[in-house]
Formats: C-alpha cells, sequence, structure tokens
C-alpha cells in the first residue's frame, strides 16, 4: 500500500507540474485553448492565472519534499499538508469554477491521504 501512495501522490505532483505550465507559460496558448477562452479573454485573465499557477507550484513543492524527504516525521507533514491543499483547492474550484474538478483534484488527493495513512 506505501507504494501505491507514492505512485498516486507522484502523479498528483506531475498533474499539478502540468497545471503550473498550463496556467503560466503555455497559458495565451494551450492554456486558453483548455479552458475554453478566447485570446482576448486570456490575455485579460493571464496575470490572475500566471499567479494561481504559482500557488500550484507550492503545491508541487510540498508534495516533492513529502515524497523525497529522508526524515519521515519531516515528509509526513509535507505529505499531509500538500494533499490537504490540493483536495481544498479541489472543493473550492469545484464549487466555483467547474464540478469535475472536485474528480480531477479533490478524489485523487483524498485516496492518496487516505493510502498514505492506512501505510504508515
Amino acid at each position: 500500500m506505501a507504494i501505491a501512495a507514492q505512485v498516486l501522490i507522484g502523479l498528483i505532483l506531475l498533474a499539478h507540474v502540468y497545471f503550473v505550465l498550463l496556467e503560466t507559460v503555455l497559458f495565451k496558448t494551450r492554456g486558453r485553448r483548455v479552458f475554453g477562452l478566447t485570446a482576448e479573454k486570456a490575455e485579460i485573465m493571464a496575470p490572475a492565472m500566471s499567479n494561481q499557477g504559482c500557488y500550484n507550484g507550492f503545491l508541487v513543492a510540498a508534495l516533492a519534499v513529502g515524497l523525497l524527504h529522508p526524515q519521515p516525521e519531516v515528509a509526513r507533514a509535507f505529505v499531509v499538508y500538500g494533499l490537504a491543499c490540493v483536495m481544498v483547492a479541489g472543493v473550492w474550484g469545484a464549487l466555483t469554477v467547474k464540478k469535475t474538478i472536485l474528480f480531477i483534484q479533490t478524489v485523487p488527493a483524498a485516496i492518496a491521504l487516505a493510502l498514505y495513512f492506512l501505510s504508515h
């Protein structure tokens, strides 16, 4: 179960790396298409999305530290913090942007956290 938790956490980390790129450097091209925006709307939203991408970068950092830190107590704190933040952001996104965000972010993070707790 520990390996399953680590793999799922790694996949969530990689998804958030993609979100960072999509919301920052790729926002006016690929990001605009993914979010279904016109070029004009993307231009207006770019600064706010870049800020959102920055926050996703913090989630990536927390999960990376959680997966890689050699001290189990520190790693655990970062994994729990990172996954909890992903879950909260997913719930907020589902309430304010699009319901499917709940299934893209919150559900995988909740499963990963459950697997993590069961294996530690």
